[in-house]
């Protein structure tokens, strides 16, 4: 058997298994939840995630973003619509591969402003992922690949009862290595809030240097990547002998 064969024979007894069947509607409504909140506030017209400062790299984001009137409103209600299509069964496909591009890009921005959110949306994007795949029966004949000739559904016999430790066990140790590596991932963010910036400072190699970054950030308004610059310079400065 190939291993074609065998990863198809791997997802028709995933598709043929409720547990597998409960975490992709789990996926869909935390997903489309988080949508909704998100295009709700958007089409009322408030600053999505209003308490972040604007001097903040996400705020800087998040400020211009609003100020783009209509445009902004027709982000929220793309979201809802969005949200809507991963809550109908018939149409979750569709949802899910609109959501994908939207996420990977809130995903990406949210690593290059060094955004406190990292993780949350990584999360999100895994779980989309999780929804492509559970899918893929119908999304593979979108796809250049030779397709294996199915024998039968696997819906045609009841839904297996039993539940895949190895695959909720991986997912348990995927959500606790992107937590980790997030912890370690850099060795400076702005925070969320002056205050927040500020109290990382002690535990970093040079606090005099991280207290400049929070004030180059926060009081003087400076872009993120001028700040990490004179933040890298004094951290190398202050390491000489």
């Amino acid at each position: 058997m190939n291993i074609t064969s065998r990863l198809n024979d791997v997802y028709n007894d995933a598709k043929g298994n409720r547990w597998f069947l409960y975490f992709a509607i789990f996926c869909r409504i935390m997903l489309a939840l988080a949508f909704i909140i998100s295009g709700i506030v958007k089409i009322s017209g408030e600053r999505f995630a209003s308490g972040l400062p604007v001097n903040n790299p996400m705020g800087h984001y998040l400020e211009a973003l609003h100020q783009t009137g209509y445009y902004y409103t027709f982000i929220g209600i793309t979201q809802v619509l969005i949200a809507l299509l991963l809550l109908i069964p018939r149409t979750a496909l569709l949802g899910a591969l609109l959501y994908f591009p939207i996420i990977l890009n809130i995903c990406i921005l949210a690593y290059a402003v060094r955004f406190e959110g990292t993780r949350i949306t990584t999360f999100m994007v895994l779980a989309n992922l999780y929804l492509l795949c559970w899918d893929f029966n119908r999304l593979k004949y979108l796809l250049p690949f030779k397709q294996i000739k199915e024998l039968h559904s696997p819906r045609e016999k009841p839904l297996s009862k039993k539940f895949p430790f190895l695959f909720f066990g991986s997912v348990i140790a995927t959500l606790a290595a992107v937590v980790i590596i997030n912890q370690y991932l850099y060795a400076i963010r702005p925070g969320n809030s002056p205050e927040e910036c500020i109290n990382g400072c002690p535990g970093n190699s040079n606090p005099q240097a991280c207290e400049e970054f929070c004030d180059c950030i926060y009081k003087q308004g400076k872009p993120l990547n001028e700040c990490l610059t004179n933040y890298n310079n004094a951290t190398v400065k202050g390491t000489k002998p």
